[in-house]
């Protein structure tokens, strides 16, 4: 029988437990994975204490929105997928059907071909950092150059996925971290300016380097701790692209200063874009063609083995000084 690791309750990744889940078969629609590998997310974190943009609709469940197999069951209705296929997994509302797991049966829509040349662990490691960045800086703000981007928490995966788009496309971008010894790692992957809490304060920052005009987007995964910060530094008509809770805490809005530059607050979630096919093809058309041109490629942090899911949670969650994806490896 498969393994899984799997959620009992909304208790974090402390209650977390590898059990053997029966074999299941694809429905109408619907393939299954022999997973090989699948990365962590903070989406995943914030889900398993029940402050994501879904909850689970019953326990127990698997955690993951990202993995890569190879498809080795395929159920009626689905075709242009091949048996012995690796196929990598899209970020969706997945409910109960999470990826760290020795197999998954996930709807066929919500897979995609690995990218040629890559393996099955970067394979995992791609999608959902990419895709978070891609929409709101693309096809959203459409950042060009002359825009001014800010990333908070700019080591974070879909944060060095911004300052690596919005590079390519020419936008000023400034990034946060809570530590100096990130600067360099920052400043190398697009940030043309990094702020480290210290000798002023945020908002003060982002007005010394934008000669006080102000940032015209922020991405924001962080929540109640840092968007009072920055919002006095908000450009006319900025947007605030907030995507997360690493602080725990959902923002209390600072109206008055939202108010003068007539700023949106745009709660964002990359599943909605992932079910809508046709804005879900030119995600994944923008990362296949950014990974061909070698405009974006893999960065593995660690990788660790199935049984090692909860020590891969441990390292995550503590301060590091080395940047990029975490992935487990089934064995499978």
């Amino acid at each position: 029988m498969p393994k899984a690791w799997v959620i009992h309750g909304y208790e974090g990744y402390q209650g977390l437990s590898l059990e053997e889940v029966p074999d299941e078969a694809p429905g109408p629609g619907e393939v299954r994975l022999r997973v090989e590998a699948f990365a962590l997310n903070w989406g995943d974190m914030d889900l398993m204490h029940d402050r994501y943009s879904f909850s689970f609709s019953a326990f127990p469940a698997c955690i993951g929105m990202e993995a890569a197999g190879i498809v080795d069951a395929i159920g009626p209705g689905v075709t242009g997928i091949e048996l012995g296929t690796r196929m990598c997994t899209l970020p969706y509302f997945y409910d109960r059907r999470g990826a760290s797991t020795e197999q998954l049966v996930i709807d066929h829509r919500y897979v995609t071909p690995a990218p040629e040349g890559l393996s099955a662990v970067e394979s995992a490691s791609v999608w959902m950092m990419y895709m978070t960045a891609y929409f709101p800086l693309v096809e959203i703000m459409r950042v060009l150059p002359g825009g001014t981007v800010l990333v908070t928490a700019g080591t974070g995966t879909a944060g060095t996925a911004a300052l690596e788009i919005g590079r390519h496309f020419g936008a000023t971008m400034i990034a946060t971290s809570r530590f100096d010894h990130n600067r360099c790692f920052l400043e190398a992957v697009g940030a043309d300016h990094v702020f480290v809490p210290g000798s002023c304060d945020l908002a003060e920052f982002l007005k010394s380097v934008t000669d006080g005009r102000g940032i015209d987007a922020a991405f924001d995964p962080i929540g109640a701790g840092m968007i009072g910060q920055y919002a006095p530094a908000l450009a006319r008509d900025a947007r605030i692209f907030f995507y997360g809770t690493l602080d725990g805490e959902f923002p209390t809005l600072p109206i008055v200063d939202m108010f003068q530059a007539n700023a949106v607050f745009h709660p964002y979630s990359l599943f909605h874009y992932v079910e809508n096919l046709e804005t879900q093809a030119r995600g994944t058309a923008f990362v296949y063609d950014a990974l061909k041109r070698g405009l974006i490629a893999p960065r593995i942090d660690r990788t660790y083995p199935m049984e090692g899911y909860r020590d891969a949670w441990d390292y995550v969650s503590a301060p590091r000084k080395t940047h990029g994806k975490v992935v487990v490896e089934t064995g499978a």
